[in-house]
C-alpha cells in the first residue's frame, strides 16, 4: 500500500437534484437507515461519516444542496469541492430529469473535466404506478452517451440505497484495495432489500 493510497481516505460527495426527488431520503437510509415521508426543505448541509475499513479510517463528506436554484454560487462551490456526483431524480417526474441535464452541464463547467465522477440515480421505483421516466431510455443516454453511472432506488423501501454509495465511492477513486471490503461491512452499512434485476441498455434516448 502506497503513501498516496494511505492519505486518499477523506472524500467528498455532492447530491444536486431538483426539490423534492429524495437526496436528503437517500443519504439519512444510508447513514441511519430510516425515512421520513414528509419532504423538508433543504438548503445545505454537510454530513461526516468515519468508517474502518480494512484497519483504515475513511471519512465519508456527504453534501446535501438545495433543490431550488435560488444559491446557485452555494452550489458552485459544491460543485468545485467535491470529488463525486449524485445526480438525483424521480420515475415519476420527468421535469426532475430534465434538471438533471442541465447540472450535469454545470458540473462539467465548474470542474473543466468531461470525466468527472458522475453517478445518475433515479429515486422513487417503489411509486411504479405513478413511474413517468422509462429505464430504459435513460440507461442509453446515461451509461452509453454520457458514459456515466446509472442506478435506480427507492430511499422509502432501501432499494439499492448501498449500491448508490458504493457506485459514488468507487467512481471517486478510493483506492482499490478498498473496494471489496466496502461491499462485506454488513456491520457498518445499513442491510437493504433484494436490488432490482439488470435492466436492458436498449431504448431511446430521452435527453440529448
Amino acid at each position: 500500500m502506497s503513501l498516496e493510497e494511505k492519505e486518499r481516505t477523506n472524500v467528498r460527495l455532492v447530491f444536486l437534484g431538483a426539490a423534492g426527488v429524495g437526496k436528503t431520503a437517500l443519504i439519512q437510509r444510508f447513514l441511519k437507515d430510516t425515512f421520513e415521508p414528509k419532504h423538508r426543505r433543504t438548503v445545505e448541509e454537510l454530513h461526516r461519516k468515519e468508517y474502518e475499513v480494512g484497519g483504515v479510517k475513511v471519512n465519508i463528506n456527504i453534501m446535501d444542496t438545495s433543490g431550488s436554484y435560488s444559491f446557485p454560487a452555494m452550489r458552485r462551490l459544491s460543485i468545485q469541492n467535491s470529488d463525486a456526483f449524485a445526480l438525483v431524480y424521480a420515475v415519476n417526474d420527468p421535469a426532475s430529469l430534465e434538471a438533471v441535464k442541465r447540472l450535469r452541464d454545470e458540473i462539467l463547467e465548474v470542474k473543466e473535466d468531461k470525466y468527472t465522477p458522475i453517478v445518475v440515480i433515479g429515486n422513487k421505483i417503489d411509486r411504479h404506478h405513478e413511474r413517468l421516466v422509462s429505464s430504459e431510455d435513460v440507461v442509453s443516454t446515461v451509461e452509453l452517451d454520457w458514459n456515466n453511472a446509472f442506478v435506480e432506488a427507492s430511499a422509502k423501501d432501501n432499494i439499492n440505497v448501498l449500491q448508490v454509495f458504493q457506485e459514488l465511492l468507487q467512481q471517486a477513486n478510493l483506492p482499490s484495495w478498498l473496494s471489496p471490503t466496502l461491499c462485506h461491512r454488513r456491520e457498518t452499512f445499513p442491510k437493504e432489500k433484494k436490488e432490482m434485476p439488470k435492466m436492458n441498455k436498449a431504448g431511446g434516448c430521452l435527453l440529448s
